[in-house]
């Protein structure tokens, strides 16, 4: 009698030696933590997960197809200009689901507080996610909490997950992106970052700084009934816009070139940025988002991204460009006429902003 297959062991991504801890400093969006999610997909081993999309879309026997996500909030301060913890994780999760084309039904919300949490602040946070639910138009329809000793929590942390409803027709993911698409911009980047670091160090400048925490499912919505071809879309949380446009080239293999020029940054932003030593590009954003579409409907696009104040600053910045040589690279058409590659953060910029 054969015996059966025996699992391959399973080795660690990183070498060990150099890396015995996991590290602070290389949160999402770095080369390492990219290492490591690449262990991950090698260790689950499932179709779903070599998408490499936000979230799973998974289809039932009836032909109904569903987009399921799920994750989790750790961000420091629990409360910053334009909103808190609460409001993250109910439109961080009704985002990922979006960027699947799915409309968003349900979520899950599951609470580890930290003892001596004030109960002002967590009704607060609360509150704020009962009204950011209301507006998205989300139930959250099951949840769990757990207590932690003081000072293993760091006051709150939040993890949800999210069920969504994919339209029959609707294919939307990395491999979809070809030669010839346009890649577009919902707005402005970098404020969400920019928010939370000046809250955190204590930093004044002298306009305020806002986070663009928002739901993005109506701007998705309102290309998908148009009928915009939509390739791929992806939110720019964790490493910015770069590293979103980064995992998209490599999952595709194809090369993506932007233009400098055309990428919406607010001023107090890209001044924040400079004193700071920052580059926008990889700066944390919660309320912005990447369609790559078809080139034929990309001005159409556009202005239906701009009737909604959500997406007014909407800009087409770059397309996708066949390139054997340069498969799975960004590259930058700088303001001053030079080309440079974007590439991905040896570390993160800013730890803790989601």
């Amino acid at each position: 009698m054969a015996e059966p297959e025996r699992e391959p062991k399973l080795e660690c991504p990183l070498p060990l030696r150099e890396y015995p801890q996991v590290l602070l400093a290389h949160g999402g969006g770095g080369r390492l933590m990219h290492k490591l999610i690449d262990g991950f997909l090698e260790a689950f081993r499932s179709s779903k997960l070599e998408e490499r999309h936000d979230g799973a879309v998974l289809p039932l026997p009836d032909g109904t197809r569903l987009a399921f996500t799920t994750d989790s909030y750790v961000v420091s301060p629990l409360v910053f200009p334009g909103g808190d913890i609460g409001k993250l994780a109910v439109y961080g999760t009704v985002n990922d689901l979006a960027m699947c084309g799915a409309r968003p039904l349900y979520l899950s919300v599951g609470l580890i507080l930290e003892e001596g949490l004030p109960m002002e602040t967590l009704w607060q946070i609360v509150a704020s996610m009962r009204e950011a639910a209301g507006r998205a138009g989300v139930e959250i329809v099951t949840g769990d909490t757990k207590v932690v000793d003081k000072g293993k929590g760091d006051g709150l942390f939040v993890n949800t997950a999210g069920i969504g409803l994919v339209p029959p027709g609707v294919s939307i993911g990395p491999r979809r992106v070809g030669p010839g698409d346009a890649v577009l911009l919902s707005g402005d980047i970098g404020r969400h970052g920019i928010a939370i670091l000046a809250v955190r160090e204590g930093l004044e400048f002298e306009t305020r700084i806002e986070s663009d925490c928002a739901p993005l499912h109506g701007l998705v919505r309102k290309l998908l009934d148009a009928g915009v071809e939509v390739h791929c879309l992806r939110d720019l949380t964790r490493g910015g816009l770069a590293s979103a446009l980064v995992e998209i080239a490599q999952s595709a293999r194809v090369q993506i070139e932007l233009d400098e020029g055309a990428i919406p940054v607010r001023p107090d932003v890209r001044a924040a940025c400079e004193v700071l030593g920052l580059d926008p590009l990889y700066v944390a954003n919660e309320g912005r988002f990447v369609a790559v579409v078809a080139a034929r409907d990309a001005e159409r696009a556009l202005r239906l991204l701009r009737e909604d104040p959500l997406g007014e600053n909407a800009q087409l910045i770059g397309h996708v460009r066949a390139a054997e040589d340069l498969q799975g690279l960004v590259t930058l058409r700088t303001e001053i006429g030079a080309t440079r590659v974007v590439d991905l953060l040896s570390g993160e910029q800013l730890p803790r902003i989601c």
